[in-house]
């Protein structure tokens, strides 16, 4: 791709509504994840070219024109969590702790250095929103039956192979939008007057996004998607103007932070899934680039402050679906995080890198989700997969018997009343009000 901003050639203005905006927005409810599925969704539309494996990107901020245009547009912000070191910076957002000389780009392709300052591209220029139940996230004990404002920007720190939405969690911003045109910044009262030039670019500063999520009658925002970590100056911002306005923040994630920088996020931080990939720290290097123990300490970090937290560990063929490998996983969870935390087996399907393996065996699931009960977990679900009996159902950990029944993403019925099964009276773990 040629970044050259005088080789973009955007469309006439022509006006956009906010209700247009949720309207679109709307369309994708209950519908697949963003990267291939309906809702808003800003993006170049580039073909897919498999990135190298790589500590960091050599020479590869952006200058010029385009570097200029970044900054008129407000997406270029000087980042959080670094350290300086001559003319290099430490990116320490992450334990990928990329050291990068001026024109570096780091591993999530979010964060350059530039004159010696680290920025991240990632503020207030999502390449995605929509509305989503928030039991897609998949979050089953909380806010049941809500709506969440899900929102992304591309970046990941991780390269897994097996990743469903690398169209943008493996592009870099530059590659997501067009920055040319007039910079402006968009307030809560003119977001009635954007144009689809405007929407074309995308840029959303964060009280706009509270804004809309709150006209669409969202009770929280979902970070989500791609790795939010990466775009962490735009999560945490946005959080802040929610919590203001009464809106739950909800982090979609896998995990890769610096205890430093999660401490910040958990301020406004009210619910987690992570992506707990395998329990194997040589399975994480080869399957996501990634390393085990961080993930562990953003788990037992999250309940020390009180985030609401629920685990998905996608089941994947050859990679993590060693059985006795999930029993230590959940004697691990049970130990550190406590009886209560769900936990979602999730149906790995052949995507990006790893199309050539099977989708995950229905009996490998019915296994796993056998041994997690065996080892003391109260709340163990499958998802991408139907043909497991109740595999949606929340059962009372007490009486036994079906407090929340659920169908995909619907919820048919919910016998939790004041937090407690309806029929025992038994807590029912969870953030139901």
């Amino acid at each position: 791709m040629d970044p050259s901003p005088q080789n973009l050639n955007p469309p006439s203005p022509r006006p956009v509504r906010r209700r247009r905006v949720l309207k679109a927005a709307l369309a994708g409810v209950g519908g697949a994840c963003l990267a291939g599925g309906a809702g808003v969704y800003f993006t170049r539309r580039l073909r897919h070219s498999a990135a190298d494996v790589c500590e960091v990107f050599k020479n590869d901020a952006p200058t010029g024109e385009l570097w200029r245009l970044w900054q008129a547009r407000g997406w270029a912000r000087e980042a959080k969590h670094y350290l300086r070191l001559g003319r290099n910076v430490q990116c320490k957002l992450c334990p990928n702790d990329c050291l990068l000389e001026p024109g570096d780009r780091g591993r999530c392709r979010n964060r350059v250095n530039v004159d010696s300052t680290l920025y991240t591209l990632g503020f207030a220029d999502p390449c995605s929103l929509q509305i989503d139940p928030i039991e897609k996230k998949p979050l089953y004990h909380f806010l049941p039956a809500s709506r969440t404002f899900s929102m992304a920007v591309s970046g990941c720190g991780f390269r897994c192979l097996n990743c469903q939405n690398w169209s943008i969690s493996q592009r870099k911003p530059e590659e997501m939008k067009d920055p040319r045109g007039r910079a402006f910044p968009i307030r809560r009262d003119s977001i009635e007057t954007m144009t689809q030039d405007d929407l074309d670019r995308g840029t959303l500063l964060p009280g706009d996004a509270v804004g809309l999520a709150r006209e669409a009658r969202c009770r929280s925002i979902a970070y989500t998607y791609t790795e939010p970590t990466s775009w962490f100056e735009y999560m945490t911002a946005t959080a802040a103007a929610a919590r203001k306005q009464s809106l739950a923040n909800v982090w979609v994630t896998c995990g890769y932070i610096s205890t430093a920088a999660l401490d910040e996020l958990c301020d406004n931080l009210d619910a987690a899934n992570v992506d707990l990939k395998s329990f194997s720290d040589e399975i994480y290097g080869r399957l996501n680039s990634g390393k085990l123990q961080p993930i562990l300490d953003c788990l037992v970090q999250l309940k020390r402050r009180g985030v609401w937290t629920e685990v998905t560990n996608l089941v994947v063929p050859t990679y993590s679906d060693d059985l006795e490998m999930i029993r230590r996983m959940c004697g691990w969870l049970v130990e550190n995080l406590g009886p209560d935390c769900p936990l979602h087996f999730s149906r790995f399907h052949p995507a990006h890198r790893l199309k050539h393996l099977p989708q995950t065996p229905a009996d490998t699931l019915v296994r796993a989700r056998q041994i997690a009960l065996a080892a003391g977990l109260h709340y163990v679900y499958v998802g991408n997969l139907r043909e497991i009996d109740d595999s949606h159902t929340t059962f009372c950990p007490s009486c036994k018997k079906p407090v929340v029944r659920r169908e995909g993403y619907t919820i048919l019925s919910n016998d939790v009343e004041g937090g407690k099964c309806k029929h025992c009276k038994t807590p029912i773990a969870g953030r139901w009000t």
